[in-house]
């Protein structure tokens, strides 16, 4: 690694989805036979470091594996890395704490591409580079909860520009907004909604006039966390010219198939902004060279597809996530603007509600669903998928149909 791993270890010591009620339905996840309450079943953050290590060690150089960013706390942000390809994808997990299944998904894919001698994994790993952010925030990860833990006193001493603004910003969760979510104490230990504090601005500084904002502007940047990741993003700009493809690794509530009573394994989705074409999306008509809609939903229909082919199973119950959204200040809007393909990963149940007996399950779909796009994108057949298609994959239901 190039940072050693092993001066992490001794500080050990030391979500967007939207948080919605979990309702029992079935033999599925959430129900209260398969209930327990932790997160004692996923891979932690002491555990991560030695995967990693572990990972690239056994890649025998495959793998690199690197120290980009530190969180609020001072916990090391791990970058995993692989393949030499002009096309990048960048996946990012854990953004809330309390959303582990894509951190393992990402786990399986680099212990399998750093590992294989398949020929075809070679091939692949010739035309893609995958750039992996797997619990890219750590200690809300430790926590089992959303949000980051950052104080806005400690905003201002790192933005005094802010002294005088309307603060905090809307997505701090302390003692006057929200002090408790999920069931997690904020009143004693404040934090944000990393997953709100992103700008299609990749340039952007925090300004006293943008505070507090709300849920359909851009955010600022002032976390630490959401700080590394356009780091990295802006990074891979320079070494290749663009991102071309995003995914954030989230996690829901129980939903339903539409018009079923069959619950949601998992829900994607491609769109996050209006596009800056149409008149709903003309505020952002500076991004329209390079928003790129139709690419989103073709790798979402990859996705689809490949979760699709496991056959008649929970992985069939593949929902899109809520439509018409303006979420500017999310990572995957603000990256959506400048030109990456987006998609959105959302499982079913937080670890507050999520028993270990699906998790397997879970997890699985995540890594499906990633290999999908890899390959897509490697192999070019992504580019061959009728975008219009992605209208007709299922809607998300909050209620069971009749």
């Amino acid at each position: 690694m190039k940072k050693k791993i092993l001066t992490v270890v001794s500080t050990l010591a030391l979500c967007t989805s939207l948080a919605m009620p979990t309702y029992a339905a079935g033999n599925h996840p959430g129900t209260p036979e398969q209930q327990t309450y932790n997160s004692s079943g996923f891979t932690d953050y002491g555990q991560l470091v030695k995967k990693l290590e572990k990972i690239e060690r056994s890649s025998q150089g495959r793998v690199d594996v690197e120290v980009v960013g530190q969180s609020n706390q001072g916990r090391d942000i791990y970058q995993a890395r692989v393949g030499t390809g002009d096309r990048v994808i960048l996946i990012e997990s854990e953004i809330h704490g309390n959303e582990k299944t894509g951190t393992e998904a990402i786990l399986n894919l680099l212990q399998h591409l750093g590992s294989s001698n398949s020929p075809d994994v070679k091939a692949m790993l010739e035309e893609v580079t995958l750039v992996t952010l797997p619990k890219m925030n750590p200690d809300a990860s430790e926590l089992d909860r959303r949000g980051n833990v950052m104080s806005w006193e400690e905003v201002l001493q790192d933005f005094p520009q802010l002294q005088g603004a309307d603060g905090p910003t809307w997505n701090h969760y302390y003692s006057e907004n929200r002090a408790t979510i999920q069931g997690d104490d904020y009143a004693s230990q404040p934090g944000f909604d990393v997953n709100r504090d992103f700008n299609p601005n990749l340039d952007y500084t925090p300004e006293p006039e943008d505070v507090p904002g709300s849920s359909s502007e851009p955010g600022w940047y002032i976390t630490p966390e959401a700080q590394t990741v356009r780091d990295v993003y802006k990074d891979l700009e320079d070494e290749f010219g663009k991102v071309d493809v995003f995914v954030d690794l989230h996690h829901q509530g129980l939903y339903y198939v539409d018009g079923t009573s069959e619950p949601v394994t998992l829900s994607l989705s491609g769109q996050f902004v209006p596009d800056p074409s149409s008149e709903a999306g003309s505020k952002y008509a500076e991004y329209e060279d390079t928003y790129d809609y139709d690419f989103s939903r073709q790798l979402n229909l990859a996705a689809y597809d490949a979760l699709q082919s496991m056959g008649n199973s929970p992985f069939d119950n593949i929902t899109l996530y809520s439509q018409g959204l303006d979420l500017p200040g999310t990572a995957l809007g603000s990256f959506a603007l400048n030109g990456s393909g987006t998609v959105l990963f959302e499982v079913t149940g937080q670890t507050q509600s999520m028993g270990q007996k699906k998790k397997g399950m879970l997890v699985k779909a995540v890594e499906t669903g990633l290999q999908g796009i890899i390959e897509g994108v490697a192999d070019g057949s992504v580019d061959e998928l009728d975008p219009e298609r992605y209208e007709d994959i299922p809607e998300t239901s909050y209620q069971p149909g009749i």
